[in-house]
C-alpha cells in the first residue's frame, strides 16, 4: 500500500543530478543542522549580500518529494529574488529516515496538529533562525511545492502566530488525508476541505496558491480546496458573512495562459489568490531549468508569491 500511494509521484523519486544553486555575489548560501530530540534536520539558509537597514523578511521554502534544498533553490530562483528584495530564505531538508523519498508527511494525522510532528519541528527551526538572525517577526512566510505545499498549508493553519502568509504550489488542504489510502484519493480526485476545524480561529493567514490544470499527479481542485478552507475559516472567525468578494482576471505570461482569482474583503484587503496555469503539469510555474520539477513557461510563482508575502505582514 505504501508503494502504491507514491506510485503517482514516481517522477519525483530519482535523486536530482542538476546544477547546484547559483551563487550570488556578496550573499551566502550556508549549510546547517538542527538537532531536535530524536530528529535531525538539515537545512540551507540564503543570506543576501550588501548592507541592510533593519530586520529582514524570512521565507521558509519546503521542497517536493525527491528534492533537496539546493535543487529547490535552483528551480524556484528564490535566492535571486531574495537578494533583490533583501530577504532571508530558509530551505529545510526532509530526512530519508523520516520518509524514503524525502516527502514531508502531510497526510499523516500525527503531523496535522500544533506542537507535534513535523509542524512543530519546522516551527522550532524557524524560530531558531529568527533568534540567530535579524528577522522581521511580522514578515515570516512559508511556501512549498507538492508535499511541501501541503505542509506549508498545515504550518500556516497551526502556527498563524508565527507565519504571516502561505504559498502553496500544487499542494493540498489541511486534513485532506489522514492515511496512505485517503492521500491517494485526495491526490487523484481532490478532497473535502471542511475538516479539520482551524485550531486557532482568531487567526487566519493569507494564502496564495498555484496549480497547473494539466497536473496528473495532484488534482488541481486540491488548490481550490486550500482557498475554500481558508475563506471558510475567515467567515467562521468573524462568525458572520465576512463580505468576501472575488475578482477574476485572465492573462498570458511566458507563453502560458493563466486565470487569477483574488478574494478580498469589503475593505479591499486581499485574503487569498488562486492562480491556475493552463496547460501546466506538476511543476513550479516560471521556474529555472537548472532545477527539477519546474516549468520554465508561465507566470513566475516565485515572483508572485514573494510579492504577496511582502504585501501581507502580520497584523
Amino acid at each position: 500500500m505504501f508503494n502504491t500511494l507514491f506510485e503517482a509521484w514516481s517522477s519525483l523519486t530519482a535523486p536530482w543530478q542538476g546544477l547546484p544553486a547559483q551563487s550570488i555575489a556578496g550573499s551566502r548560501f550556508s549549510y546547517g543542522t538542527h538537532e531536535d530530540g530524536a530528529r535531525t534536520l538539515r537545512y540551507r539558509l540564503f543570506t543576501p549580500g550588501g548592507a541592510r537597514d533593519g530586520p529582514m523578511p524570512l521565507i521558509v521554502m519546503l521542497h517536493a518529494c525527491g528534492q533537496d534544498a539546493a535543487d529547490f533553490a535552483s528551480g524556484t530562483g528564490m535566492n535571486a529574488l531574495a537578494q533583490e528584495h533583501g530577504c532571508l530564505v530558509l530551505y529545510p531538508e526532509q530526512s530519508a529516515c523520516a520518509h524514503w523519498n524525502r516527502c514531508w508527511n502531510w497526510y499523516e494525522h500525527s503531523h496535522h496538529q500544533r506542537g507535534a510532528g513535523e509542524p512543530a519541528l519546522l516551527a522550532r527551526l524557524t524560530r531558531r533562525i529568527m533568534a540567530e538572525h535579524a528577522v522581521d517577526p511580522a514578515r515570516v512566510a512559508v511556501a512549498g511545492l507538492s508535499a511541501g505545499g501541503a505542509m506549508a498549508v498545515i504550518l500556516g493553519r497551526t502556527y498563524p502566530d508565527l507565519f504571516s502568509a502561505v504559498g502553496s504550489h500544487s499542494g493540498l488542504a489541511h486534513g485532506s488525508a489522514t492515511c496512505e489510502g485517503s492521500a491517494m484519493l485526495a491526490m487523484r480526485n481532490g478532497s473535502d476541505a471542511s475538516v479539520p476545524a482551524l485550531p486557532r480561529p482568531e487567526s487566519v493567514v493569507p494564502v496564495i496558491v498555484f496549480h497547473g490544470d494539466a497536473d496528473t499527479t495532484v488534482h488541481r481542485m486540491n488548490s481550490s480546496s486550500v482557498i475554500r478552507q481558508s475563506l471558510d475559516s475567515r467567515v467562521a472567525q468573524r462568525q458572520e458573512d465576512a463580505g468576501i468578494a472575488m475578482v477574476a482576471e485572465t492573462g498570458c505570461s511566458g507563453g502560458r495562459a493563466f486565470t487569477r482569482q483574488c478574494h478580498h474583503e469589503s475593505t479591499g484587503a486581499v485574503l487569498a489568490e488562486e492562480w491556475t496555469v493552463h496547460g501546466a503539469g506538476h511543476a513550479w510555474s516560471g521556474g529555472n531549468r537548472h532545477g527539477s520539477h519546474t516549468d520554465t513557461r508561465g507566470p513566475s510563482a516565485s515572483e508572485e508569491m514573494l510579492r504577496f508575502f511582502l504585501a501581507h505582514p502580520a497584523a
